[in-house]
This record gives structure tokens, sequence and C-alpha cells, in this order.
């Protein structure tokens, strides 16, 4: 699978261990609702991707260069899509990004476990 942030190849390489691509309705918040017989209405604004990555142990190098490379306000991720069926390219930013276990191995490398992110086309 390729997964590239800003034309490079994810530092992560090859792929995260959990990836997840979601397709979201966007709907227009005053246009949208029930009726009183509870009739959905809607107004469908836009169609966008999220993405959800989480990784097991990295070393520490990998952690930093994966977390730099989504430093940014909004990056650009080259991703397999589901719906369209092909690779896209499309902008998006990323929200919060845990780091959850800092382990050592016996020759003093930190490894972090639990790295993950979500990212939400612009």
């Amino acid at each position: 699978m390729e997964i590239k942030i800003n034309g490079a190849e994810i530092a992560a390489y090859p792929a995260p261990d959990g990836f997840t691509v979601t397709t979201l309705d966007l709907d227009d918040g005053e246009a949208s609702g029930r009726t009183t017989d509870g009739t959905m209405t809607r107004s469908r604004i836009a169609v966008k991707r999220q993405i959800q990555m989480s990784f097991s142990a990295l070393p520490w190098k990998t952690t930093s260069a994966l977390l730099q490379q989504v430093k940014d306000e909004y990056v650009n991720v080259t991703y397999p899509d589901p719906m369209t069926g092909k690779y896209e390219t499309k902008s998006f930013y990323v929200g919060d990004r845990p780091a959850l276990v800092a382990l050592e191995d016996f020759d003093g490398t930190l490894w972090w476990s639990g790295v993950q992110f979500t990212l939400t086309e612009q």
C-alpha cells in the first residue's frame, strides 16, 4: 500500500498497522433537520474523507520523522481511496497525535507504542 505525505513516503514505511478511510457527508446545519412528523430533510454540502492511522512500536527516530511529516497546518496525502478505487491525493489537516507509551530496549533505544492520528480532508 502506498501512502505519501507531501510527496514523500510515509516515515513509518511500509504502512501503518491500522488504516481506516471514512467517507463523511457534511450537511448544512441550518437547512438539515427533522420535520414535525419526524421526516429527515438534509442539504448535503460536501463529501469529504477522514483517515485514521495507528502504529504499534516505532523507534524514537521513526516516531519523530512521522510526526514531523504531519506537523504543518495542512498536508497533502496520497492514499488508496475505497470509494474511487484508485490512489487519491487530497489536502488534510491533522488532529491530536498521541504517542502512548515509551519503552527502552536492552541497547537503550526508545520505542513509542500507540502512535495514532486522524487526518480530515480540508
